[in-house]
């Protein structure tokens, strides 16, 4: 239902898309990620209409989306939770969205009680906390009842219980067959909810791939050792005698790369060494994404040792 292809922006001498291809497919929530800079906000503001690339297309239903009649019908959107009237109450909001979409008024009573604001809709959205706008931006993305949905950091301010309510409903949005993509810094709760992922840098797609594939390939057959701090050292001596690339994680941990968990376990064994538990490492999408984003960092921090020479 979207479709990026070869998108390319500058803003003066600086590039922000430099050929970002990729397609939301219908019936799953795909991550959006990428490090600041790395032109996911762009893109999607290019997605909407509001920014005119200089090369390229980005299509919904195969369609521009400044082309579309009723264009919440085909694609909802929340890009700035605080993108509203703050003196007009949360039902008023989104009833003059309605309107404009020709829209009835009962759809907003349903959206309200979606995200779970019909208690609050006649108060002033201007006082709702960050949560609570959130939860409003994802209503008016659902007015139309559009079969493609694009959240910006949409977890941003949520409380514990919203960040489970949200969790679940995107879940529960593409489990209805709609195309959901879903920017996020949060790497944890993509790792819970999207199936796919798309990760962006320096203007252009690095990896797009399901989030099994990508966490199979980052843990790369290592395995986790843990045994008690007076053996680490003998358990890495002996597991680099036999090739193996040894790592110490924290006190206690090391991972190893270049032998299969069995023969960890017989290396160990014949030469006495203690151990408490040995596991296939399971890489997280965190660790996934930082190991491909590695070059294409552009604000990077400088660290109190490095900032002190």
């Amino acid at each position: 239902m979207i479709v990026v292809n070869g998108l390319r922006k500058r803003f003066g001498s600086h590039t922000a898309l430099d050929g970002m291809t990729f397609a939301v497919a219908p019936g799953q929530v795909t991550g959006f990620v990428g490090p600041n800079g790395a032109g996911k906000s762009t893109t999607m503001r290019v997605i909407l209409g509001l920014d005119a690339p200089d090369a390229g297309t980005a299509l919904v239903a195969g369609r521009p989306y400044r082309s579309l009649t009723r264009p919440l019908c085909h694609l909802g959107s929340l890009l700035d939770a605080g993108a509203l009237q703050p003196g007009r109450t949360a039902r008023d909001h989104l009833l003059w969205l309605a309107h404009s979409q020709g829209l009835p008024g009962r759809r907003v009573d349903e959206v309200l009680e979606r995200a779970g604001l019909q208690t609050v809709a006649r108060r002033a959205a201007g006082k709702f906390s960050l949560g609570m706008r959130q939860r409003l931006g994802i209503a008016a993305a659902m007015l139309g009842d559009p079969p493609a949905l694009m959240l910006d950091e949409p977890f941003n301010g949520m409380d514990p219980e919203g960040i489970v309510w949200m969790r679940r409903h995107l879940r529960e949005l593409a489990a209805e067959g709609r195309a959901v993509l879903v920017s996020s810094h949060l790497m944890g709760e993509l790792e819970d909810t999207a199936g796919h992922v798309v990760i962006a840098g320096r203007g252009r797609v690095i990896a797009d791939t399901g989030i099994a594939e990508l966490l199979s390939t980052a843990a790369a057959g290592r395995v986790t050792l843990r045994t008690g701090a007076a053996s680490i050292d003998a358990a890495a001596g002996v597991l680099e005698g036999q090739g193996a690339s040894v790592t110490r994680t924290d006190t206690g941990t090391l991972t190893v790369t270049g032998l299969p968990a069995e023969t960890v376990v017989q290396v160990l064994t014949s030469h006495g060494v203690p151990f408490a538990e040995i596991s296939s490492h399971r890489a997280t999408l965190e660790e996934a994404y930082l190991e491909l984003t590695r070059d294409a960092v552009e604000f990077r921090a400088v660290t109190g040792s490095q900032g002190a020479r």
